[in-house]
């Protein structure tokens, strides 16, 4: 299916600041997080999305429309939680999100059910009519949550959804988020400073450093760091044993810590070297697969290489 969002060469200015510079990335189906430290450029991106900027150079696709000059059409299929939220504090938790439905279109009777349905969706069904102001933090992010899903958009937008949230009920929206996603059915764009829950619920990532797109892929490739494969095996001079027959056939091969060894997988034939080697020295195998990193690892490389650019 053709992306959900495709941005091509992107910029926007604010005055003389360059909030994004030539920003391309691709957008699909599922949970994408929307990866950069503060003042990258996450905000403006998702604006652009709205269709409440107008970017001031390339091309936005949202869900096949120009967000700023079809922009009703396209915040009708969207739902939007923004980092901040303005609720009248006097007003129910269930009258806020149906009036947000009101605003998407829907009928007045088909609206207070949606409310309800979308407040018990979140874990609020029984704190539904209490008013905003009465509510924690964490109950404030869900009626965020709740109103951004109760019309049933195609693609939903969150703005860093778990600020001010403990460990526990951080762990417990971005359960929520993975609901909306995989679940519900809807596509959601997550956007966060935080490496760990961008990791722990996203499909594909989009990582931004200085309003420029320095990585959009799919987690799984991200954290293909290359051809390496690590062995862990016993022994104290296990590791160096195994490197050095492997270095005696034209592999190569180093021991970054005791007992393993990442081997460098340039050829179809070092597989069959790995083996050999490991049956000739009747090496006890812990553990054999394919290097991989973390998205730690994988924002700290891509953000020194656009630095580099």
């Amino acid at each position: 299916m053709p992306p959900v969002v495709r941005a091509v060469d992107v910029t926007k200015h604010w005055g003389s600041t360059l909030a994004l510079s030539g920003a391309t990335f691709s957008i699909h189906a599922g949970v994408t997080g929307l990866l950069g430290a503060n003042g990258a450029g996450k905000t403006t991106l998702l604006g652009l999305i709205l269709g409440l900027h107008r970017p001031d150079g390339g091309a936005l696709d949202v869900l096949g429309h120009n967000p700023w000059e079809q922009g009703p059409e396209v915040r009708a299929r969207l739902g939007y939680a923004p980092e901040h939220d303005a609720f009248p504090p006097d007003v129910a938790a269930h009258d806020v999100v149906r009036h947000l439905a009101e605003l998407h279109g829907l009928p007045r009777r088909e609206a207070t059910g949606r409310a309800s349905d979308a407040l018990w969706e979140v874990g609020l069904g029984e704190e539904r009519f209490r008013p905003v102001g009465t509510m924690s933090t964490g109950q404030r992010q869900r009626v965020k949550l709740a109103q951004a899903i109760v019309h049933d958009p195609d693609l939903v937008l969150l703005d860093e959804p778990t600020n001010g949230l403990d460990p526990g009920q951080r762990s417990d929206m971005l359960a929520l988020i993975h609901h909306v996603g995989a679940d519900l059915g809807m596509h959601v764009v997550l956007s966060s400073h935080l490496l760990e829950e961008v990791e722990q619920v996203s499909d594909a990532v989009v990582i931004l450093d200085a309003g420029r797109v320095v990585a959009d892929r799919g987690m799984a490739e991200l954290h293909n760091v290359g051809n390496e494969i690590v062995l862990d095996v016993d022994g104290e001079s296990a590791a160096a044993d195994v490197v050095a027959r492997l270095d005696a056939r034209g592999v190569a091969a180093e021991s970054p810590a005791p007992g393993r060894v990442v081997v460098r997988v340039d050829r179809p034939e070092v597989h069959d070297a790995i083996r050999d080697v490991l049956a000739d020295g009747q090496f006890s195998l812990r553990r054999l697969q394919r290097r991989t990193a973390s998205l730690e690892d994988v924002y700290l490389a891509s953000s020194e290489a656009g630095g580099q650019a």
